[in-house]
């Protein structure tokens, strides 16, 4: 007995030993998205902060494919001593639902909060000039509504499908495009008839006039378009959805280097320069501790494998 006490303490030690010695050896933060993306960018300047802070290399490096979960399970397959460590989006708490056989959720460790991004439903001026227009006119015509989104399972797709239920809109023709330009086009075009844009994509197009912005999906109003009231100030309730972005890593990760890891990331969104950058994308800086992420992340699973079941979306 008195052995394997020893040798838990002696654990124990090496763990704290390593926490306090973090990071022995060079960092990557894996992407699971385009470079230039907002998340991506994010990666890089959270990156070059952090490079700064612990006097170690800090690199991105990027891993398409599956929603993001190409990237995720190269960094849940990795040793897990805090050294690779996943930039995600809310399509973490999707795409595993999505694909149990490529990932499951508990095979990642939330970390740190980063930021939130907002999004906001754009449709074409001349059709509709509120949201009651809109949900009117899609009641009206069940069946006959078109929304692009960015893909099966995007924020974008599943913000439209929240709003959806909560408005009372019977089935609409869905287009999955293969990505956001793709899909605020298909609206600008007039072959859409909407699509939850992130603010930061729909601004200019909104303030050129091509666009008209009905409301915004995320819980609070976006501070790159304050005039845009939410869904849920309109009347729709439990209709906003939450597009935020974070870090994970491996689960087996230790408790210490997370807690670290979490205390350095949040400082670095919540310094002056970064929280100001990640205003400048159009988004919101998010922060909080590793259980405020975690619980996070457990309410969401749960909603969204509701609304998954309830919309009946299945992976491409």
């Amino acid at each position: 007995m008195r052995k394997w006490m020893w040798l838990a303490l002696g654990a124990a030690l090496s763990v704290a030993a390593h926490a306090e010695q973090y990071p022995t050896k060079r960092v990557s933060f894996v992407s699971g998205v385009t470079p230039g993306s907002a998340s991506d960018t994010m990666a890089r300047i959270i990156a070059e902060k952090l490079q700064q802070k612990w006097n170690q290399t800090v690199i991105v490096e990027n891993r398409l494919g599956a929603g993001g979960l190409v990237g995720a399970k190269y960094v849940a397959n990795s040793e897990p001593d805090g050294h690779l460590i996943m930039m995600y989006a809310s399509a973490f708490t999707v795409s595993p639902l999505l694909q149990p056989d490529v990932m499951k959720t508990s095979e990642l460790q939330p970390v740190a909060m980063v930021a939130t991004i907002p999004t906001v439903l754009v449709a074409q001026p001349e059709k509709y000039k509120t949201i009651k227009d809109f949900v009117g006119a899609a009641k009206a015509n069940p069946g006959k509504l078109v929304c692009s989104d960015a893909g099966i399972g995007s924020a974008t797709h599943m913000a439209f499908e929240r709003f959806r239920f909560s408005a009372g809109i019977p089935d609409v023709v869905n287009v999955h495009t293969k990505g956001v330009g793709e899909a605020i086009t298909e609206v600008v075009s007039g072959r859409s008839d909407c699509y939850f844009a992130l603010v930061f994509q729909a601004k200019k197009i909104v303030d050129s006039g091509k666009l008209v912005a009905l409301a915004t999906s995320s819980p609070k109003r976006s501070a790159l378009m304050p005039n845009i009231p939410t869904l849920e100030e309109q009347g729709f309730q439990n209709a906003s959805y939450n597009f935020w972005v974070g870090a994970l890593v491996p689960a087996k990760t230790p408790r210490p280097i997370v807690e670290q890891l979490n205390r350095d990331i949040t400082e670095v969104v919540e310094s002056p320069e970064v929280t100001a950058h990640i205003k400048k994308l159009g988004c919101d800086p998010l922060t909080g501790s590793v259980k405020d992420f975690e619980d996070m992340v457990a309410k969401e699973l749960r909603e969204n494998a509701e609304l998954i079941k309830k919309a009946n979306i299945k992976p491409n």
